[in-house]
């Protein structure tokens, strides 16, 4: 049984030693007995003596199976702040040939067995642990399947070894290796099961997570291309609501002119009304006498070149003859020259021009 009183030189022997695999047997129980009944400054943090027995146990038990590891004590610090002194256990796992082995320390909680070990995995200074491991985070802090159902009495220190050199041996925490080979599940323990089953669905994640951050990109960029055309509608929008109020705005304006052009129309059909006219060419007055005589060359000049288009189409028909038509032609010819002259004398150079054009 432990020595659970004080002990004098425990500090001290503590201070200054640590088992290692070549030490006898007897060294070895010497310093895991001093140790847990150690006092004062150096006295670890284990107080019940059932606890310090299966300690004692377990710890004899994974040295037997792993000679490598070695036997300290030190503070451990939590996560909330909180300072312990444990003992632990550190070694290198051979796992395979063809791969490096694997430094580890593990912590054995102060509240062993109910609570599983601290295991932690340290990195070489030449190679570092890969971030996709799913038992290993980057810091060294691993957590397996077997750790997160730890439960006593089923598991112990000597079985959580086994069950990390069995994952190691597959998933490497310095080689990245996704693709492990499985075997028949009829072939493997549940545990193993378990702890590949959690290798799959870890990479799995992982994968699943890089497709998803692709899809969110172009879900981003697609968003942002949406915004752009929002804004080109909304212009548009704008533009065209601008456009309409500027055409409402017109309409209203022929709308005023047409009712002032209506107001017009009926004030001064009103002044003519019953009024009708006996020629049509009342219609025209001349204001002066050069004005009527201009109107009437015009209207002459315009009737005699009626008459000569008139006779064309006759001789095109055969309707009047090439001697008669040569005959009425010369007739209206003269009679044309005289309005002509006259429109000359009247010196108007617009109906001149006018007179020349239909020549």
């Amino acid at each position: 049984m432990l020595d659970t009183g004080t002990s004098s030189s425990c500090d001290k022997y503590l201070s200054s030693i640590s088992i290692s695999p070549l030490m006898p047997s007897s060294s070895l129980i010497e310093f895991i007995d001093t140790a847990l009944s150690c006092t004062s400054d150096f006295a670890l943090s284990y107080s019940d003596s059932k606890q310090k027995w299966l300690i004692r146990k377990h710890l004899l038990s994974l040295i037997q199976d792993y000679p490598t590891f070695t036997l300290s004590t030190d503070t451990f610090f939590h996560d909330d702040g909180t300072t312990v002194n444990l003992l632990q256990a550190t070694g290198h796992l051979h796992v395979a040939n063809h791969t490096p082995s694997i430094p580890l320390t593990i912590w054995i909680h102060e509240n062993y067995p109910l609570m599983p070990p601290m295991v932690y995995v340290l990195s070489y200074s030449t190679s570092s642990i890969h971030q996709d491991h799913p038992f290993v985070h980057s810091s060294g802090a691993t957590s397996s399947p077997y750790l997160q159902t730890w439960e006593f009495p089923r598991c112990n220190l000597t079985e959580l070894v086994h069950n990390l050199v069995r994952i190691f041996s597959r998933d490497h925490p310095f080689v990245y290796s996704p693709a492990a080979s499985f075997t028949h599940p009829s072939l493997t323990s549940k545990m193993e099961a378990l702890d590949r089953l959690s290798g799959m669905l870890h990479y799995d994640t992982i994968v699943l997570l890089a497709q998803t951050e692709d899809e969110m990109e172009d879900l981003y960029n697609l968003q942002t291309e949406m915004v752009k055309r929002n804004d080109i509608v909304a212009s548009m929008i704008v533009e065209l609501e601008h456009e309409r109020m500027n055409l409402t705005h017109k309409v209203k304006n022929l709308m005023n002119q047409a009712d002032v052009l209506v107001n017009w129309l009926r004030v001064n059909d009103a002044k003519s009304h019953g009024k009708k006219l006996e020629d049509d060419d009342i219609a025209f007055v001349a204001g002066d006498e050069d004005s009527r005589l201009l109107i009437e060359s015009l209207a002459t000049d315009r009737a005699i070149e009626d008459s000569m288009y008139a006779l064309d189409k006759a001789v095109e028909q055969g309707v009047v003859s090439f001697d008669a038509y040569l005959k009425q032609v010369r007739m209206l010819a003269r009679e044309q020259f005289f309005w002509r002259a006259k429109l000359v004398k009247l010196r108007d150079p617009l109906a001149f021009s006018i007179g020349l054009e239909r020549d």
